[in-house]
């Protein structure tokens, strides 16, 4: 199992930054990539960001086009810890935000595809 525990949510302003936290721990060497997704209250669950790395040492990074530019998805590998960096926050974005993690590679984006998730941290902008 991979246990996944989220941090860095809060109340900021349009226009401002935030950078979530996900420390992963457990088998860690199963989670081929890591993602990030959000549900926004009355929505589905959607994709944000994810990075497919082998053995969490570089890898290759995906958006989704609503945040492509703003977000970014970075891992540390010593920490076993995975970021999002979210820069011009708009009120669109403000959701519950989740980490996640999935055997395969191939940049996956359903949330069908992923096997692990974190208790997610709440993001809210406002205008």
């Amino acid at each position: 199992q991979v246990q996944l525990v989220e941090s860095g949510g809060g109340l900021v302003q349009a226009g401002g930054s935030l950078r979530l936290s996900c420390a992963a721990s457990g088998r860690t060497f199963s989670a081929h990539t890591m993602g990030w997704f959000r549900q926004a209250p009355g929505k589905e669950r959607e994709f944000v960001s994810g990075l497919s790395s082998i053995n969490w040492s570089g890898g290759v990074t995906y958006y989704a086009d609503s945040v492509k530019g703003r977000f970014t998805i970075s891992i540390d590998n010593a920490k076993n810890t995975v970021y999002l960096q979210m820069n011009d926050l708009k009120p669109e974005d403000t959701a519950v935000y989740y980490c996640t993690s999935s055997p395969r590679l191939g940049y996956p984006k359903v949330s069908e595809d992923y096997d692990y998730w974190g208790q997610g941290t709440q993001v809210t902008v406002s205008s």
